[in-house]
């Protein structure tokens, strides 16, 4: 069994501890979330002050991770932290003769889950049987604590209940050694027996951070080997081992909760080194500005860290120093005096001082903040003209111009509702003719016309204009006298335009009126009474030119016959458009409209409609209705009475009227059929006037041929029903069009063929000329495009042999009739000094010469073709020629070659 010891330096905190886990054996049984011991017993002193750690109780999670809220049946006594160490939650006075029960309660914050276990809390008086027996501490060391490890009471493979729970060691941070510092002893009964060795696990010995707390492995001595700093770790949960030389478990592990003791080793610290707040002006003492904190690293809990605040200084001190005053202890600071200005000081420094131990000044560590305090305004000056009387001048007629600028001071701060003017005319402005907005710029109020004003009515204005703020002012302050100004407003006359009275002007009149007659007189009225002013009229609208206005007196006259039944005239009104000009500087005009009401008379005869109509060759029915239109309204209209003319004498042979309404008749065939074709009925009409008109309509009647359902079926009625007179004439030019282009192709491909005859003509030798059409319009080239010399005919005694042109030369343009035989060329004649006698040469030896030609061999004039019977023309005088030729063939050629026979057939005559 371990025993425990406390030497007289340290104040006795635990008691033995009681404890005993079935845990041996080869194996254990699986992990179970839940508290290490279903019951503690604890010992406690009859006597506990407030804030002591009393317990530990262990909660074994199992790796889960959730977090596990602790809490107590008894939260007035005992405060249970998260890790399951219990603090005295205000002073105890125990009773020595019963024992208390403490139930405690873990819950799952994810699940909800909950474990239970009770802490039974003895007084040291009941308990005195169970605490066990201490040891001898070994020498040299009779003042350090020992721990005892609870014995086992057998060593079956069971879950026993630990007797004792270790309460907490405290070790004050901060602590100048020297180290290592020892802090307590722990040792088990077995080592009577046998040697041992003791270690201790957890974080600060073999886990992060590591070397903090040792332990000599063979006295069980634990110590501490550097300061502590509880805001860096506030305690440990260490666990010790005994175990054998050859490191067989000879005792259940115990766990020491070792809480570190805070020192007033940390200063206050303001969250924020300057704070502002704000309060309004005017605010009554106790007003809540702001409020400032600070925190401190020290255990809240202790003097360490109980903070208090005061103001050590406020700037300005205006009207007095203590304008401001703090809560000690929230930090809350409130008015304590009245007289906030924020026209006279708006804004206030104050500086803060924070310090621990409850404010001590001689032990507490101190810091220091800025806190700023705006003044907001609040409305306590109201705005004041800087005059009592203002004054401005508008011309008559004038809208949105401003006539006055009204200047006012307000103390206020600028820009604000506080600040802000509005104005409000309160006398003087019975017809709301002006309106006073404010100038959000400079706060003035702009006198504005919104009204016409009329010289002749008005010519000053005298407004008394009344300004307020656009928030009311703070209580028990008022509105004083300069709150209310005068504003003094001329009038100037200007020349204003001329007006028509009434506008517009109604008269009624009967159509028919004739041109030259008076109608009315329309004039305006000028409205400068106090202006000497001519006013001439003209005319601006006239649709039809029906009117004339005398430029001087305003008197109209009809220039033209008035016509109800105008394109002009819309529901009987006519209306026409007048000028009134003032001669002024400048000049005004003004307009009125004059309206005649023309009243109807019987002018317009009645007519037939439709004006066409069609009907069958034998109608069933046999009947055109038919309406008579008249362009005047009842009663000059309708009913109507209809009759068929007397002339021509088969329309009422053929036809018939027959008046079925006022309005509408029918007309009828008397006659059983009527042949197809257009047919005009002459209808006499006559209205209903007081004068009666009548009108002669022709109705237009087709009469056609019709299928089974009463249609006409010939083509002309389909055009006439499909197409309209335009349609047709269109259709009727694209026809002649199409034609002359179908002429024009036909004349073109004629001259082709022509031509194409004529090429044929030259190119066939076998082609009679009277078959053909030849070509006389070509005569041949000039003189160049011959191929002899003309020369020789003039001197052929100097024609050079050479020069004659060879017999089988031809025009390029002459098609040869065959191939040339290959004949001996004849020799060139000799040359007589005569030129006739040169000629007579010539043809004979043409004549003779077997490749001559049959056609002149000196001029070509053109390809005549061949087999004429009027012989060969090659020759002049030729012997080979025939003699006379018989002319008596051109008597078979027609009349036109009829005066050609009779000179040249037929007998010498």
């Amino acid at each position: 069994m371990f025993s425990l010891h406390a030497g007289s330096g340290l104040f006795l905190l635990a008691v033995l501890v009681g404890l005993q886990i079935a845990a041996e054996g080869r194996g254990a049984p699986p992990c179970k979330p839940g508290f290490s011991e279903d019951t503690y017993k604890v010992v406690l002193p009859d006597t506990v002050e407030e804030g002591r750690p009393l317990f530990h109780v262990d909660f074994l999670d199992c790796g889960r991770g959730a977090p596990v809220h602790m809490e107590c049946n008894n939260p007035s006594d005992f405060r249970i932290e998260a890790d399951g160490v219990v603090y005295a939650a205000r002073s105890l006075q125990r009773s020595p003769q019963h024992a208390l029960v403490l139930l405690v309660k873990a819950i799952d914050g994810t699940t909800q889950q909950q474990w239970t276990t009770q802490v039974r809390m003895e007084p040291p008086a009941l308990s005195s049987q169970q605490v066990p027996e201490a040891s001898v501490p070994p020498a040299g060391n009779t003042d350090l604590m020992e721990i005892s490890f609870p014995s086992r009471r057998n060593s079956q493979l069971k879950r026993m209940k630990r007797d004792w729970v270790i309460p907490p060691i405290n070790v004050p941070e901060n602590s100048r050694g020297p180290f290592p510092q020892e802090l307590v002893r722990i040792r088990s009964d077995h080592d009577k027996s046998r040697a041992l060795r003791y270690s201790v696990t957890g974080p600060g010995a073999d886990q992060p951070p590591t070397g903090i707390f040792i332990i000599d492995p063979i006295s069980g001595e634990l110590s501490v080997n550097k300061p502590l700093d509880r805001e860096h770790i506030s305690n440990f949960h260490l666990r010790a081992h005994a175990v054998d030389l050859n490191g067989n478990q000879v005792e259940n592990p115990i766990d020491i909760v070792i809480n570190v003791i805070d020192m007033n080793d940390n200063r206050p610290e303001f969250t924020h080194q300057i704070w502002n707040g704000t309060v309004p002006e005017g605010s009554k003492p106790g007003t809540f500005v702001m409020t400032v904190t600070s925190v401190d690293k020290d255990d809240p809990k202790t003097a360490n860290g109980m903070l208090r605040y005061k103001i050590l200084s406020q700037t300005p001190e205006s009207p007095t120093s203590n304008m401001f005053t703090i809560n000690n202890k929230t930090g809350g600071i409130i008015t304590v005096a009245a007289g906030l200005d924020r026209e006279k000081v708006p804004q206030y420094t104050l500086i803060i001082q924070a310090t621990d131990m409850e404010g001590n000044p001689m032990y507490g560590l101190s810091n220091t903040a800025t806190a700023v305090i705006r003044i907001t305004d609040v409305n306590d000056n109201p705005p004041e003209f800087t005059a009592e009387m203002f004054s401005g001048e508008v011309r008559e007629n004038r809208v949105n111009v401003i006539v006055a600028n009204l200047t006012v001071t307000d103390k206020d701060q600028p820009n604000t509702p506080a600040w802000n003017a509005v104005y409000k005319i309160t006398g003087g402005d019975s017809t709301g003719r002006f309106s006073v907005p404010t100038d959000p710029t400079t706060n003035e109020g702009l006198v504005t016309v919104v009204k016409p004003i009329d010289y002749e009515t008005s010519r000053t204005f005298v407004l008394t204009v009344e300004a307020k703020n656009e928030v009311p002012l703070a209580r028990g302050i008022h509105y004083p006298h300069l709150s209310t100004a005068t504003v003094s407003i001329r009038v100037m006359d200007e020349n204003e335009s001329p007006y028509f009275e009434p506008n517009p002007k109604l008269i009624k009149l009967e159509e028919g009126l004739m041109p030259e007659s008076a109608l009315t007189t329309f004039t305006a009225q000028d409205p400068d009474r106090f202006m000497r002013q001519k006013i001439t009229y003209s005319k601006l609208s006239d649709p039809a030119n029906w009117l004339r206005i005398d430029p001087n007196t305003g008197r109209i006259t009809t220039i033209a016959t008035l016509d109800r039944e105008s394109p002009y005239v819309k529901n009987n009104l006519y209306n026409a458009t007048f000028m009134g000009l003032d001669d002024g500087k400048p000049p005004a005009s003004g307009t009125g409209t004059l309206q005649i009401y023309l009243l109807d008379i019987n002018d317009n005869a009645p007519k037939v409609f439709p004006q066409e109509a069609e009907i069958c060759e034998k109608p069933e029915p046999n009947a055109i209705n038919i309406t008579a239109v008249d362009g005047d309204l009842n009663p000059n209209a309708g009913p109507f009475a209809f009759e068929l003319a007397h002339r021509p004498f088969d329309v009422r042979r053929n036809w018939t009227i027959t008046r079925i309404s006022g309005d509408h008749a029918q007309v009828g065939l008397k006659i059983g059929f009527l042949e197809s074709g257009i047919y005009e009925i002459p209808i006499i009409i006559t209205d209903s006037g007081n004068l009666p008109m009548s009108n002669t309509s022709y109705l237009r009647v087709k009469v056609c041929q019709c299928d089974i359902n009463g249609d006409c079926t010939d083509q002309q009625h389909i055009m006439a029903a499909g197409l309209g007179t335009g349609a047709i004439i269109a259709i009727l030019l694209c026809i002649i069009i199409l034609l002359i282009l179908v002429l024009l192709f036909v004349v073109w491909m004629k001259r082709r063929d022509k031509e194409r005859q004529a090429k044929q003509l030259l190119i066939d030798p076998e082609d009679d000329v009277r078959d053909n059409i030849l070509k006389y319009d070509e005569e041949g080239g000039g003189e160049e495009d011959q191929d002899y010399d003309l020369s020789q005919l003039q001197q052929p005694d100097t024609l050079e042999p050479d020069a004659i042109k060879p017999v089988g030369i031809r025009r390029l343009d002459e098609r040869p009739l065959h191939p040339e035989p290959q004949y001996p060329m004849r020799s060139a004649a000799p040359h007589p000094g005569d030129i006739g006698d040169f000629i007579n040469e010539g043809l004979k030896a043409a004549d003779n010469d077997p490749t001559a030609p049959p056609y002149d061999s000196l001029l070509v004039f053109d390809y005549e073709g061949s087999g004429s019977t009027a012989g060969s023309l090659s020759s002049l005088n030729s012997s080979s020629s025939g003699g006379d030729q018989d002319y008596d063939y051109l008597n078979d050629w027609g009349p036109r070659f009829r005066k050609l026979a009779d000179m040249y057939g037929g007998c010498d005559d």
